[in-house]
């Protein structure tokens, strides 16, 4: 009866009418059971509705519990947190009630309604007479319903992966779960913080282009927001980490699952899980201050909204202000507001939401290379022709989710979202200068740029069984349309204006500045003269893109030791957009997308998988012919282990794979018409190893190990791929004492890299490097209060992959003040 329960979760309890028989029993509290055992355990248990807060406990204590829907329905818990006993801290949550506990066996606890008069149940006619389970007739189905929030760094439970609440170890893929505690343990405020302790996980930064995250070797794509893929992202259009839940890592090709975009994203993908309305009462205030990052407040309120409890409510909002780089560029702010309300009915449930995002982000601090190595990089970070590098990025989302119980273990699930986004800005960057006399020629860009896209999924999904194999069967149906830059046609011209046009939707100026990169000295006054004119302005054509697939699943329980996951995916990809002479153009690409893997539990604790998957995506260049390339496509095949450890509170994970791209990057031809031929390709190997959960009452420990394996079938030297990287982060609660502290430290360490020049391919060297991080936390009934230092030993920090127009230089030795109160 130990249940994960993630939104609705229904719940038969045939079980629950046995509890009550069992609760007639006589107790005995044996040597080790729960109510006996004096050793403690760190909860963490929120205030929530009781039957959910006992599942919650006897998972968290390793044990089941037993008890009747009718008893716990009216009752509510404040939780237990802390370095409890299980005794203790089943006190905790029964407190205020009229409920009791009793030890049914060494690791059962049955909770039943006080025995008092009134109350009191009937003794069986024979209490001696052994228990006969078939005569127990079962109660009537009940929903139980409710958010738990997962346990510390451990989560055991995914929806991404099948489009259905999973349990991690039934899944035959790698999947990382980064939950609420870790993003406040490790001080993160941003995404690129979330995703550095993940294992085969790498975060790029981008300058003319937004920072991205590399999978395995892979551009991560768009990514996915609550499992449906967006159509465009950069990682400035996503909320403030207060807005989301969790962050979900799926390692492997996600076309199965309708991401198909034109991002390289073969390596895997990255969910972002928002919050989304309950019926707990939730009124949380969150701060931070930083010497760069400014200061932040957020507010997270979230309960019911009427008397009955049918309507529940979140809303989220955030501010920052005072952003900043090193080297003085400012301006740096972010707003962000998001409403939610759901409906709940005996069969039906409807949620709708709203999100709005405006940030506004300072230029990177980077430097530019003079020559193939990182000792000739520019000492000049900032230009003083750019005084206000920055760029704003506002994008607004409209969201919605309803499920329907068709009945006779039918139901059906459909969300969508719709999505504006819009941004603009200025940075500077340079461009090899042979046509003025060799100069390196530093620029200045101005651009503008406006996409939207929605997405719509619907699930029908029944489950059935036959002797001791059980089938979910899931039939899908979605579709996404993406409409990104502008409506006419691209074109590139010379000019002297370097206002930004109002008509056109998408568009890049490129300024040359005179400043030379090697001594700061402004160019003479010939030179002016002559590179004064050539300001070139980029309109950005535009396209429609449409996305459709039929989805098929099962996920097959057979006995205790075997689980099967099938799936098989129609999908098609169209792109509509113009050719040079205004002509429609359209590009329509069709295949079977399936996916197959199997687990084996070898012991309740130890389950072994293998999968294999295939990736697709659509190439809109053209070739040689005027027609469009084939589309790429890849497939992996992955082996791997799950071991739960430290009675089941710890998890570690470890994979092997290997991922076969038939052509990795498209080589496109430097003089008109700019034909394009399908790159080499490449195979990618690896090992990944992935630790997370609690080793000892207060000790929490998240530690990754990735070795990678790149190699590109034409024989070139891969670029941006370490071949070993390694993190760990610890965090320890004292316990004691009304006020327990916490401490906590991380390391991150990385082997070298390789990068290469934009215009000779010249490679050069990006060093090894590690980054250590540490905080101390004080605790308190309702609050949390954390100071850190990141990058501790203040080395000069580099991204793991660059070329020589943008080296950026992480932020450097930095102090952040945290904290949250419950109110």
């Amino acid at each position: 009866m130990q249940h994960t329960l993630r939104g609705r979760r229904r719940v038969t309890t045939g079980a629950l009418a046995l509890a009550l028989m069992l609760a007639l029993r006589p107790a005995s509290a044996a040597e080790g059971s729960p109510v006996g055992d004096r050793s403690a355990l760190p909860f963490a248990i929120a205030p929530q509705p009781m039957a959910t807060a006992l599942l919650a406990w006897g998972k968290q204590a390793n044990v089941q519990v037993l008890t009747a829907s009718g008893a716990v329905a009216s009752w509510r818990s404040a939780g237990a947190s802390g370095l409890l006993t299980p005794d203790d801290a089943l006190v905790e949550l029964l407190e205020g009630t009229d409920l009791e506990r009793e030890a049914y066996d060494a690791h059962t606890v049955v909770v039943r309604q006080r025995q008092k008069a009134g109350n009191a149940t009937p003794a069986p006619a024979d209490p001696l007479s052994a228990f006969d389970p078939h005569s127990v007739t079962p109660l009537a189905t009940v929903d139980v319903r409710g958010i738990l929030s997962d346990d510390g760094y451990k989560a055991d439970t995914t929806r991404t992966a099948t489009r259905t609440e999973s349990n991690l170890t039934d899944v035959p893929q790698s999947i990382s779960v980064v939950t609420r505690e870790v993003i406040a343990s490790q001080q993160a405020v941003s995404i690129g913080d979330v995703a550095r302790y993940v294992a085969g996980v790498q975060y790029v930064d981008g300058y003319g282009g937004s920072p991205l995250f590399l999978i395995r070797g892979f551009d991560a794509g768009n990514g996915m927001t609550d499992g449906m893929p967006n159509g465009i992202a950069r990682t400035e259009d996503l909320p403030p980490l207060i807005g989301i839940e969790r962050v979900e890592v799926l390692r492997g090709p996600e076309a199965i699952l309708g991401d198909a975009s034109q991002n390289n994203n073969f390596g895997g993908a990255i969910n972002v899980v928002m919050k989304r309305p309950q019926a707990d009462t939730i009124r949380t205030l969150t701060w931070s201050a930083g010497e760069y990052d400014g200061a932040r407040l957020g507010v997270d309120l979230a309960g019911t909204a009427s008397n009955d409890g049918a309507w529940t409510y979140r809303l989220v909002a955030a501010g920052q202000g005072g952003q900043r780089t090193p080297q003085g560029n400012g301006h740096g702010r972010g707003t962000y507001l998001a409403p939610s309300f759901a409906w709940q009915g005996d069969d039906t449930r409807f949620m709708g939401g709203l999100e709005y995002v405006d940030n506004r982000v300072p230029g990177p601090e980077h430097t530019v290379l003079l020559g193939a190595s990182l000792s000739t990089a520019s000492p000049y970070r900032d230009l003083p022709d750019v005084p206000d590098d920055y760029s704003t990025y506002r994008t607004t989302r409209a969201v919605f989710e309803f499920d329907h119980d068709i009945g006779d273990d039918w139901s059906f699930h459909s969300q969508g979202q719709y999505v504006r986004q819009h941004s603009d800005g200025r940075n500077w960057s340079y461009t090899p200068g042979d046509d003025y006399g060799g100069f390196l020629v530093p620029v200045a860009r101005s651009f503008r740029y406006k996409g939207s896209y929605w997405t719509w999924q619907n699930d029908l999904r029944t489950s059935f069984s036959h002797g001791d194999t059980t089938h979910t069967v899931l039939l899908g149906f979605d579709v996404a349309r993406t409409h990104a830059g502008d409506s006419g046609i691209g074109s590139v011209e010379q000019s002297m204006d370097t206002t930004m046009d109002n008509d056109r939707s998408a568009q890049i100026i490129t300024r040359p500045l005179s400043f030379d990169l090697a001594t700061g000295a402004r160019m003479s006054e010939k030179f002016n003269a002559l590179v004064a004119p050539v300001t070139t302005v980029q309109n950005l054509g535009g396209s429609w893109q449409t996305n459709a697939g039929l989805y098929l699943q099962d996920q097959v329980a057979i006995g205790e030791k075997w689980n099967v996951l099938a799936a098989i995916r129609r999908t098609t990809y169209q792109l509509d957009t113009h050719w040079d002479d205004g002509m429609p153009r359209r590009q329509r690409k069709s295949r079977w997308v399936p996916k197959l893997g199997v687990v084996y539990k070898v012991a309740p604790d130890i389950a072994l998988y293998a999968d294999t998957a295939v990736g697709f995506q659509p190439d809109p260049l053209l070739g040689k012919d005027g027609q469009p390339l084939p589309a790429v496509t890849s497939r992996q095949v992955e082996l791997g282990g799950k071991f739960d450890l430290f009675d089941q509170r710890a998890r570690l994970t470890a994979a092997l794979y290997r991922i076969r791209v038939d052509h990795s990057v498209d080589l496109v031809s430097p003089e008109p018409p700019f034909f394009a031929t399908p790159g080499p390709g490449q195979t990618n190997r690896g090992l990944e190893v992935e630790f997370t959960g609690n080793v000892a009452p207060g000790f929490d420990v998240l530690a990754s190990l990735t070795e990678t394996r790149i190699h590109n079938h034409d024989d070139t030297r891969p670029t941006g791929t370490p071949k070993h990287q390694a993190a760990v982060w610890g965090s320890y609660r004292l316990g004691g004492g009304t006020l327990p502290w916490g401490i906590a430290a991380g390391v991150i360490a990385r082997s070298k890299s390789y990068g290469r020049t934009s215009e000779q391919g010249e490679y050069f060297g990006i060093p090894g490097q590690a980054s250590v991080e540490t905080n101390v936390t004080r605790y308190g009934d309702h609050w949390r209060v954390t100071l850190g230092v990141k990058n501790l030993f203040r080395r000069t920090l580099y991204a793991v992959n660059f070329d020589d127009t943008f080296v950026p230089i992480r932020q450097g030795h930095t102090v952040l003040l945290t904290g949250s109160y419950d109110f």
